[in-house]
This record gives C-alpha cells, sequence and structure tokens, in this order.
C-alpha cells in the first residue's frame, strides 16, 4: 500500500486527554511519534507523546506550525472549530474526513444523516425556544430527554422531561441553546460496536458489548453482550453502513438500543470510545492501535476476540480502590496521568479478564 507511513513518521493528534494518551502509546508501539495539540497545561496524553503544543484553538498560527511539523492529523474529541480544521486541512490530511466531524458535532444533523441511511433513530425535533418546545412535546410526548444539539457530553447538556410541566425548566437548563428533544425509547440495555475502516476501504468490526451508565457515565462494558446471532450480525452491519457512508477512515464508535422490534441508533462518535478499552485485555489489536493503522494506511488488524472481558471507568474516587485493584488476577489497569480528583472525572479503567476463549 503506498500511503503507508513509514516507522518515524510523526502523527497529530487534536485534543490531550485520556484518548490522546492511549492513542500516543499504541502509536509507539508501532514506531511512530506522536505531536498533542491541546489548550489546556499538562495534558494526560502529554506525558507519552514526542512533542506538545499547549495554544487554543483560535491560534491560527499555533495550527498551521503543527499541522507543518506531522504527517496526518487525528482528534480525540469531536469539538473542533470549523476554521481550525480549514486552516489544517489546507496543509495535511486529516483522518476521519470533516464530514464525519460535521454529522457527529450536531446531533439533527446526525440524526438526519442516520436516518437517510434508514436506520432507526428514537424520534425526534429541534427546539429553539419554548414554542418549538411545546410544539415537539405535543408530536413526541413525554417522557422525553431535551438535549443541546452541541457539546453534551456524559449526561451534561441534558434535562428529562417526564411530564410536560417539567419543559420549561428544561428549556431553562439549555441556556437558550439550540437543542433537540428526543423521545424516550423503551429499550432493555444499550450495546456498542467498535469499528474501524481503512484508507483501502476495508472494514473491521469488534464484537457488540454490553454498556451500563451511572449518572450519566458510562461504568461498565461487558463482553459478550446480551445479543441473539442475528441482533449481533445487525449491530456490525450497521457500523459497517454508517462508515462506508461516510468514506470514513479510523474507528467509530456506535451505541445502539436493543429494543423488542430491533436496534435503534443512539448516537455516533467519530474517534476511538471509552466503551472500546475492552479490546486491550480481550484482541490482538485493541481499538487504539486499529486506528493508528488505519489513518497511517497500514492494513487493518483483525478484530476478533480471545477473551471474555469487563471494562469498569474509574470515576472520581475510584481510584483509591488501586492499591486493592492491583492485587487482583487478571486484572489490568489503565491510569490517565490524572493529579487531581473530581467527582465525575474519568481517573483511569480496569479490565477484568473473565476467561479465555477456546
Amino acid at each position: 500500500m503506498t500511503d503507508m507511513l513509514r516507522p518515524g513518521a510523526m502523527i497529530g493528534i487534536l485534543g490531550g486527554g485520556q484518548l490522546g494518551r492511549m492513542l500516543s502509546v499504541a502509536a509507539s508501539r508501532l514506531g511512530f511519534q506522536c505531536h498533542i495539540y491541546e489548550p489546556g497545561p499538562n495534558p494526560p496524553a502529554g506525558d507519552v507523546a514526542a512533542r506538545v503544543t499547549t495554544a487554543s484553538y483560535e491560534d491560527l498560527d499555533a495550527l498551521r506550525a503543527f499541522a507543518q511539523s506531522v504527517d496526518v492529523i487525528t482528534y480525540e474529541f469531536e469539538n473542533v472549530p470549523a476554521a481550525s480544521l480549514d486552516a489544517l486541512e489546507a496543509i495535511r490530511p486529516i483522518r476521519p474526513n470533516r464530514r464525519a466531524l460535521a454529522v457527529s458535532q450536531e446531533r439533527i444533523a446526525e440524526k438526519d444523516f442516520l436516518t437517510s441511511l434508514s436506520l432507526t433513530t428514537a424520534p425526534y425535533a429541534r427546539v429553539v425556544d419554548k414554542a418549538s418546545l411545546e410544539a415537539a412535546l405535543a408530536q413526541i410526548g413525554a417522557p422525553a430527554i431535551l438535549k443541546t444539539t452541541r457539546l453534551g457530553y456524559d449526561g451534561k447538556g441534558q434535562a428529562r422531561i417526564m411530564t410536560p410541566a417539567d419543559a420549561p425548566a428544561a428549556w431553562q437548563a439549555m441556556n437558550g441553546a439550540e437543542s433537540v428533544l428526543e423521545g424516550f425509547v423503551d429499550f432493555s440495555h444499550e450495546v456498542s460496536v467498535i469499528a474501524a475502516r481503512g484508507l483501502d476501504g476495508s472494514v473491521a468490526c469488534y464484537d457488540p458489548g454490553e454498556n451500563v451508565h451511572q449518572s450519566g457515565i458510562l461504568h461498565t462494558t461487558t463482553l459478550p453482550a446480551r445479543l441473539s446471532p442475528g441482533q449481533r450480525s445487525d449491530a456490525v452491519l450497521i457500523a459497517a453502513r454508517i462508515l462506508n457512508a461516510l468514506d470514513y477512515v479510523g474507528v467509530l464508535g456506535v451505541e445502539l438500543f436493543v429494543t423488542p422490534v430491533g436496534l435503534i441508533v443512539n448516537e455516533i462518535a467519530p474517534r476511538v470510545h471509552n466503551s472500546g478499552h475492552w479490546t486491550q485485555a480481550g484482541c490482538a489489536v485493541d481499538q487504539f492501535e486499529q486506528h493508528i493503522r488505519a489513518i497511517a494506511g497500514w492494513p487493518l488488524g483483525d478484530g476478533g476476540r480471545h477473551a471474555d472481558v469487563v471494562m469498569e471507568n474509574l470515576i472520581g474516587e475510584d481510584v483509591d480502590r488501586v492499591p486493592t485493584l492491583a492485587r487482583e488476577r487478571s486484572t489490568q489497569i489503565h491510569l490517565y496521568g490524572k493529579v487531581e480528583v473530581k467527582p465525575g472525572r474519568k481517573m483511569g479503567h480496569v479490565n477484568r479478564v473473565i476467561r479465555g476463549l477456546t
């Protein structure tokens, strides 16, 4: 493959959090170096990267210098300003591409895209003021959830509407931001598929994992998920359809609700994903190496699973359990190098290998 980056090449990563950190570690195993671009000081990824640029996403001169120093650019989060991407893309390729970012940055655009592929989502309607919220509730009904169309994650930027009487407070919680009202989905559990697509169009999918959230934050992902063979096949085919429709290069996360009438797409994430951390203990090529392979033009690795795994996030003071966790057999610990412990802050995760597959 002529577009393969050679060992020694520099990979640029927008964002310096834990995902950037684990991407940088994976890149180093393949002989690459990483240059992190992060507005905040002392990012977790900076501990394991060759270079770090500390500058805002509005600093176009810093962005251009960053782009000149790398061979390809990727990102660990979606909310990079369009003007910043314009400056970068004029110099180096960005993988995954701009369309994937545009679709995932705005919830209405994301749902419109998914429905254009004949995929099922929760019922939804755009909300820009109190009147449109009332109209949306009349259309969709309650209970429902109101979400900002941009920037929400880990339960932030969301408000539940159990009855129409909750609507004024929910809209006030949005602080006037354009939002989307989503109808509740009657689902038994949530699963996610981590999938990758290479420069040559090849696709590799990992087994779906079953997710449990606490306070809007992912708590555990368990492999295998409770799915019938048909549901497992459908989940993988949905992910592949999204990858191909976006002409995607890299790793993508797809969250799905399991319902009596089929799988419903909750959301997509155009990057490595928290619910894919289990691959570090369950697969020969984990999601982070897979992403680096894809954006570097390498052949994709096999997504096959060799073990049953439970991934558990260490949130806030959970990190105090590390001395005990370190004594557990078959437990793999990943800490993110974050010094300050805060409620709701992801400090690390553990992967517990339940059993190997025969």
